[in-house]
């Protein structure tokens, strides 16, 4: 989310003044009437629930003349996961790498500098989700393994192995 804020923080505020001029501040505290502490603020230094709302609210007046259908969509799903993310709604892997490549196709759309990051970030995150995989797997195989011992009649190994003097008497 601060990635996020970070690389659309600028852009709203310049696209603002862009259609607003001299009036962008006054715009854009009108867009966060309800939250007094974001109309106090330049709009570069809103939190991320607070440019979505904006860039959502605003889209007619402002951002559909440089961003598209798509780039909309993703600044509504993105508000509904910032959300789940501030009600401390988990989030399974596969959530979590949605929500970063929906983070990384809207900054992509307003030449965010952070996009670097945010693959990074799902590369990171693709890493450890393959190495869980990798486990789960090997676990799987471990358990296949095990029974096909027993299935074999196999003794097991301790039934097999006599272990050293010292450690058969508990004298280690």
């Amino acid at each position: 989310m601060e990635l996020l804020k970070e690389g659309l923080g600028p852009f709203v505020e310049r696209e603002l003044k862009n259609v607003f001029k001299d009036r962008s501040s006054s715009a854009a505290a009108r867009y966060a009437e309800d939250d007094r502490n974001l109309a106090r603020k330049p709009v570069s230094e809103w939190d991320a629930a607070g440019l979505l709302k904006l860039m959502w609210e605003a889209w007619n007046d402002v951002f559909r003349r440089i961003l598209g259908q798509a780039e909309r969509s993703l600044v509504g799903e993105l508000r509904d996961l910032r959300n789940k993310w501030a009600h401390q709604e988990s989030f399974s892997s596969d959530d979590a790498y949605r929500a970063l490549d929906s983070v990384g196709r809207l900054l992509t759309a307003v030449s965010a500098e952070q996009v670097d990051k945010i693959e990074k970030m799902k590369m990171e995150l693709l890493r450890l989700r393959f190495d869980e995989q990798v486990r789960h797997e090997q676990r799987k195989s471990a358990a296949t393994a095990i029974e096909s011992a027993s299935a074999a009649n196999l003794k097991p190994w301790r039934e097999v192995v006599t272990p050293h003097k010292d450690v058969g008497s508990g004298q280690y």
